[in-house]
């Protein structure tokens, strides 16, 4: 893997919500992304977040949000995230900023004691990053129901020292992430 030179990548502030909203909608083609970041940046079920931009020369190139997880109807609520979204923008995919983004963010939590992080996805890409697949069979299941056939896609991966000990149950997200239209593919929702 070919990585750019000098990628420097910090945690967002106030300033930056216009270069967030530019790399969601580059990347993913479409503004559905851009406005579900927007509305997760201002939920406040959704802190503590993790949000990190990446940048080349100056220039805004990704972005990663993780985003408070719970268990559903559980009184013990340990410190867990889902990251939600990923992006990156095309010119500069397939470059390893991606996984520069996803080790820097597990960073971050695990500073912030996070314990387990989750995320819906490519189920050849992110178990590179330590991520298992199917993490309903771990005792994870997702907020809503996942089709057999992409279970392997809701994953989970232990980032305290705790590890899985921290408990079990169905999982909850934020208000905002926590609709049905997030965890479905629907290219009508575009």
């Amino acid at each position: 893997m070919t990585y750019p030179k000098n990628i420097q990548i910090r945690e967002t502030n106030a300033n930056d919500f216009n270069d967030i909203m530019t790399v969601e909608k580059q990347a993913f083609g479409y503004d559905k992304e851009a406005q579900l970041v927007a509305k997760l940046l201002a939920d406040k079920t959704a802190e503590p977040i993790v949000s990190l931009l990446a940048f080349h020369q100056g220039e805004a190139v990704g972005h990663i949000l993780f985003t408070r997880a719970y268990f559903d109807n559980q009184e013990t609520q340990p410190m867990m995230h889902i990251l939600a979204p990923l992006a990156v923008k095309p010119e500069y995919q397939r470059q390893g900023i991606g996984g520069m983004l996803i080790k820097a963010g597990i960073e971050k939590l695990q500073e912030k004691g996070s314990n387990l992080v989750f995320v819906l996805g490519h189920a050849e890409y992110y178990p590179k990053y330590g991520f298992l697949p199917d993490a309903a069979r771990l005792g994870y299941p997702a907020p809503y129901p996942i089709a057999e056939e992409y279970s392997d896609y809701w994953m989970v991966q232990a980032i305290g020292p705790k590890g899985f000990e921290v408990g079990k149950g169905k999982m909850r997200c934020c208000d905002e992430l926590n609709k049905p239209e997030h965890w479905r593919d629907d290219e009508s929702d575009r």
